[in-house]
């Protein structure tokens, strides 16, 4: 199992034996047909990017994939076919920072190991990059802030990669919720889990490049979840934490659960795992009326009811586009961020809340969120 520092190191130095051409020269324009759309590079080339995102630029309408920044050099002759990318827009981790000269490329999205993400965010803002990272934002408060300062300082955008605040599902639950015909949500329950059980060595479970375990990678989608479902920001959490694969999750938590408390006597429950599969929101109101998804946070397609039997039900497109689609916009229009940094950082906070609260046996931790401004 690599540590942080040999990971760190490793992509550091992979690529030093390829040749990029054209760093120093003048960046290229937009090739044909790409006029008006934003230049988007993906920083780290791993599954997510090479199935979900990379695909969904094919598609995207206000951006499209200008350029690749990997530790992995066996990647980059695929990519580059595949997605016509020319060698100057092709980067390593050491020569990142030359990206601030490439005029082609306008957003960059850090899709790295969680550890990794404030030094790669912090460096595309001060290249002048607008940015969009990865969920979780960081492994603590102090580096989301970090972040957040670096991208005001260099006067650039930020977004968060929450791909399901851009899909239609989760602006139906809004809706419901807002309309108020099913009556005031009182109860949320909120699932977000998926069983590993292949792969030990993977850098999830490996607390330096993860920050944390199951909580970090699926539990933000049900913090998220609670909060857009009820419309507000937590007040209290408590939590506890189950392990009952100890051998295989060794350095990061397996299964999480906990109770949010909300403004108006409202409740929510959480649960987040790495060892069992849950994918559920379930929404129930002052009227004994309820609604809710299910799945609610896979890629999709989603599904959801009504409890007077209405389907909830929209047509297929990946979120993904939606959501890097949605980011464009706001650079191009200046539509609303449906999920900025401070988002980001909010979650962040409810979860070091939460783990402080496992730490003391199930303490019920304060929260003071009201200035955070974000609740949905």
């Amino acid at each position: 199992m690599l540590n942080r520092r040999s990971f760190n190191k490793a992509l550091a130095t992979s690529l030093s034996a390829v040749a990029l051409t054209g760093l120093a020269t003048q960046a290229c324009a937009n090739p044909a047909g790409k006029e008006g759309k934003l230049g988007i590079a993906l920083v780290g080339l791993g599954s997510y990017s090479k199935n979900q995102l990379g695909p969904a630029l094919k598609d995207a309408q206000h951006c499209y994939l200008a350029g690749i920044v990997t530790g992995s050099p066996d990647k980059v002759p695929t990519w580059q076919k595949e997605y016509g990318i020319p060698d100057e827009n092709v980067y390593n981790y050491d020569s990142f920072d030359a990206i601030k000269d490439n005029d082609a490329i306008d957003v960059v999205y850090v899709v790295l190991p969680n550890s990794m993400h404030a030094d790669f965010c912090i460096r595309a803002a001060r290249a002048g990059k607008h940015v969009i990272c990865e969920k979780p934002m960081a492994v603590s408060v102090e580096e989301c802030d970090a972040i957040i300062d670096a991208c005001a300082a260099n006067n650039v955008k930020l977004g968060m990669g929450y791909r399901l605040q851009y899909e239609p599902y989760t602006q139906e639950i809004k809706r419901l919720r807002e309309a108020g015909d099913y009556g005031k949500p009182l109860y949320v329950q909120a699932d977000a889990a998926y069983r590993s059980t292949s792969n030990p060595g993977q850098w999830r479970l490996d607390k330096s490049l993860s920050g944390g375990g199951a909580l970090l990678n699926m539990g933000v989608y049900a913090i998220q979840a609670a909060i857009y479902a009820t419309g507000q920001n937590p007040t209290s959490v408590s939590a506890q934490e189950f392990s009952t694969r100890p051998d295989y999750f060794k350095d990061t938590d397996e299964t999480v659960t906990a109770q949010l408390t909300f403004p108006g006597d409202v409740i929510g429950n959480i649960f987040t795992s790495h060892n069992v599969s849950a994918n559920r929101l379930h929404v129930a109101t002052d009227t004994n009326a309820w609604y809710g998804l299910q799945p609610a946070t896979g890629y999709g397609p989603l599904a959801g009811m009504t409890s007077d039997g209405k389907e909830i039900s929209f047509p297929h497109e990946s979120q993904q586009k939606l959501q890097m689609d949605g980011f464009a916009r706001h650079i191009l229009e200046g539509i609303p961020n449906l999920a900025p940094g401070e988002m980001g950082k909010r979650d962040m906070i409810i979860c070091e809340a939460i783990y402080a609260s496992i730490a003391a046996g199930g303490k019920r931790m304060d929260l003071d969120l009201g200035r955070m401004g974000i609740v949905a």
